[in-house]
């Protein structure tokens, strides 16, 4: 009896441990770097202008690149932190499951786009879910980067520029880590961000998309 009571903690602890990292993640992913640097540097709620979304590109309608830069790296920074708690997690706690990383990646990229810090109206998630894949195999996010660069630079388009990096992410994770949880858990979140864009996706389609300012 002792022993199955012994048992049963070690299990509880587990599945608390695994918890909290879960949680840990969307809370990190709900903070909005688009509404904090806003707020710093004295300029609109990104919810009240332009698109309505907390992002970077939506930021930098205001015409500071500053900002918009600063949100770019903090919304990616969340992500980044997300994945290295989930791997610091699993080196010191052998009950945590090897899961959790993928299990974080979603739950931060959640948090971005449904914030409870915000009720519930986040941003798109592009620069987390890059932040995401870079902690995770930064070679991968470099080409992934270089895609993004080369079409938003190029057209001047950051939706076109997201979706195709997303798509050339599906094809990425599977190389790289086949049939894997992991790589289904890009598979949801690629639809996510397809589904975010999907006014984008609109004006691309009739050739009215935004482009990104000089």
């Amino acid at each position: 009896m002792h022993y199955n009571r012994h048992i049963l903690i070690e299990d509880g602890f587990s599945v608390l441990t695994n918890i909290a990292i879960v949680i840990i993640a969307y809370l990190l992913g709900s903070v909005s770097f688009a509404v904090i640097v806003s707020r710093i540097m004295a300029l609109p709620d990104p919810h009240q202008y332009g698109s309505g979304n907390p992002g970077a590109t939506n930021v930098l309608r205001t015409g500071n690149k500053k900002a918009a830069a600063l949100t770019l790296a903090g919304d990616a920074l969340k992500g980044i932190v997300a994945v290295m708690i989930a791997l610091f997690s699993i080196k010191v706690f052998p009950e945590v499951s090897p899961h959790i990383v993928p299990a974080a990646a979603l739950a931060v990229f959640l948090g971005h786009l449904f914030p409870v810090f915000h009720r519930f109206k986040g941003g798109k998630g592009v620069a987390t879910a890059a932040g995401v894949i870079f902690a995770l195999n930064w070679k991968l996010g470099l080409l992934l980067l270089v895609i993004w660069l080369a079409i938003a630079v190029g057209l001047k388009i950051s939706s076109l520029a997201a979706l195709a990096a997303a798509l050339a992410l599906l094809i990425g994770a599977f190389w790289i880590y086949g049939n894997s949880v992991l790589s289904w858990t890009f598979v949801a979140m690629v639809l996510l961000l397809i589904w975010r864009h999907k006014s984008n996706i609109m004006r691309l389609c009739q050739g009215k998309e935004d482009r990104l300012q000089q």
